[in-house]
């Protein structure tokens, strides 16, 4: 769900590779933008990032 991709990420200059779960968390509750969007919840499951035709699939499903 973390946004690696973000212009927020990008320009803290962070290494991914070295970045622990906490850390990500503790980054994106400093910085919802480094969050992946849109965040759909359908039935039980939770879907980050899905573009539309991905939704509609799982909408169809």
């Amino acid at each position: 769900m973390f946004n690696f991709r973000s212009p927020s990420f990008k320009k803290l200059g962070l290494d991914r590779e070295n970045m622990g779960d906490q850390e990500m968390v503790d980054l994106m509750m400093k910085e919802p933008r480094l969050i992946r969007r849109p965040v759909v919840e359908i039935g039980r499951k939770v879907h980050f990032g899905a573009d539309r035709k991905t939704l509609e699939d799982l909408l169809d499903a």
